[in-house]
């Protein structure tokens, strides 16, 4: 006989006891490697029971069973619960030596600043306590900042840890609502006070959950997370208090890190205070580290003044007192110098180079300057100082009494030897001077020839140079119907050279 399949049917039964104690999920800016464990106030939390019964029935031979079972029971006792604190962190996301005098505050905006990035009024926050007293209309709040103190000053004692808690009942996690934050070392630190702008974008109820997604920007131009964002979007979570229903309190805590100002130091120096056309010029660099980490990656870039040659080969580089190689590179004017070199904390290196003086220098204003930009090795973050100047007093020399010789060389249509509208310019023409100099027009027929010795000086257009051109006839003056010209340049004068052409086709008026 065959045995009818049995049919079994599961009926499961949960009884679940547990207490909960609230908590707040923390959001926060910088995440760093560094964790900071602090445990939430004591609860007197008390252990989860678990303990199940299931039944299930069959038939068999035309009967129907029932079978009933009780699981063994299950006593779980969680530990205390932590909370992600917020912290101030050095640079490179280690602690700081001494938080004494350190503070940190939530402000309104200035209405009255139309950037948003001016400090208004405190924000007024909801007090709290620690222990939690029931039933006196008091929430329950988070340690170090057990009252919600704004602002709050930081201890040594968890270093660095702090904790604001906003109000939604009092409309401070609306949409829209902008807070700045702020860091205020103590007056005689070497950092500077930082500001970071949280504005909420907007708010969701997710498994009776109010998410609120906002965004952070710096107003320091500070990264706000390690990997060197100045601007972050991010989220946070609000869980109800037991106590008081529907008092939401919402933890903004962020991790912020300090930075010194000043992370490194660029100086800049001249072998001589003047100097005048054919003068070779030493200039020498110093870029000291003042950060709290080995720097790489310096890189200075120089600008030199207009009329200075830079010398490619004169580049030298030490670092405690052993050479070290830059790269240089040069641009017009402006000359990049890169190393490969670590600078170690507290050391110097320092660079030389030259540049020599052209007869242009004269005309330039002798003011050098130079930047330096380097990344911190720790957490790559760049910090840079400059401009670092040099003023080098520009002698004329023997150029003092130069001057210069300027003209064109033209189509004359009407033959007066003066260029009128419509008459254009001739490119590529070629004078030459009684000197052996040859001076070729640009693409308006246009040339000039600087610091030239006083005294006469005579030019000559090279017809070959202006194919299809034939010298053209002047009426009002015979001495320019010549290939040459004669002037007389005074000393730190300025004389005109002009030259008149015609089309070879075009018939020639006689003079």
């Amino acid at each position: 006989m065959i045995r009818p399949h049995k049919k079994k049917q599961f009926n499961f039964g949960n009884n679940w006891f547990q207490r909960l104690t609230t908590t707040v999920i923390i959001g926060s800016f910088l995440h760093t490697t560094f964790t900071v464990p602090a445990t939430a106030q004591d609860a007197g939390f008390v252990g989860i029971t678990n303990q199940a019964t299931y039944t299930y029935s069959y038939e068999e031979d035309g009967k129907k069973i029932i079978y009933q079972q009780t699981t063994e029971q299950i006593n779980i006792n969680p530990g205390p619960l932590v909370d992600p604190l917020g912290r101030i962190l050095g640079c490179g996301g280690t602690l700081l030596p001494d938080y004494t005098g350190f503070s940190v505050a939530v402000y309104e905006p200035n209405p009255n600043d139309p950037t948003g990035t001016e400090l208004g009024q405190l924000v007024s926050l909801t007090r709290t306590e620690v222990p939690d007293i029931a039933n006196n209309n008091i929430p329950g709040g988070l340690a170090p900042n057990t009252e919600n103190s704004n602002p709050y000053f930081i201890t040594n004692n968890p270093p660095g840890v702090y904790n604001f808690l906003l109000d939604p009942n009092r409309g401070q996690t609306n949409p829209g609502r902008t807070y700045i934050f702020v860091v205020n070392p103590p007056s005689d630190s070497i950092y500077q006070q930082r500001r970071i702008k949280i504005q909420i974008l907007d708010s969701t109820n997710i498994n009776n959950n109010n998410i609120v997604r906002y965004v952070a920007t710096s107003l320091d131009g500070q990264p706000i997370r390690t990997t060197g964002e100045t601007r972050v979007e991010d989220r946070v979570v609000l869980v109800p208090n037991a106590e008081l229903v529907g008092l939401d309190l919402l933890a903004f805590e962020f991790t912020t890190n300090m930075c010194q100002p000043n992370q490194v130091q660029l100086i800049k120096t001249g072998d001589r205070a003047a100097a005048e056309p054919g003068d070779t010029v030493i200039y020498r660099l110093s870029v000291k580290n003042l950060s709290d980490v080995t720097l790489n990656n310096v890189v200075i870039t120089d600008s030199l003044p207009f009329g200075f040659n830079f010398i490619p080969k004169s580049v030298r580089g030490e670092l405690n007192g052993q050479p070290i190689t830059f790269t240089p590179v040069s641009n017009g004017n402006n000359i990049t110098l890169r190393t490969n070199a670590n600078l170690p904390v507290g050391q110097v290196i320092n660079i030389a180079y030259a540049a020599q003086l052209t007869a242009d220098a004269v005309r330039g204003t002798g003011r050098n300057s130079a930047i330096v930009n380097a990344q911190r090795a720790d957490n790559g973050f760049s910090t840079k100082d400059g401009p670092a100047t040099h003023q080098l007093k520009i002698r004329p020399g023997i150029v003092a009494d130069c001057g210069t010789i300027i003209g064109r060389v033209f189509e004359d249509k009407n033959f007066d030897g003066e260029q009128q509208p419509g008459e254009p310019g001739i490119a590529n023409a070629v004078i030459f001077l009684q000197d052996g100099n040859r001076i070729t027009t640009d693409p308006k027929g246009l040339f000039s020839l600087a610091n030239v010795l006083p005294g006469s000086h005579v030019g000559v257009l090279d017809l070959s140079s202006v194919p299809g051109y034939q010298l053209a006839p002047n009426k009002k003056f015979k001495e320019r119907n010549s290939q040459s010209r004669l002037v007389r340049l005074e000393p730190g004068g300025l004389v005109r050279m002009n030259f008149a052409v015609t089309p070879t086709s075009q018939e020639v008026m006689k003079p």
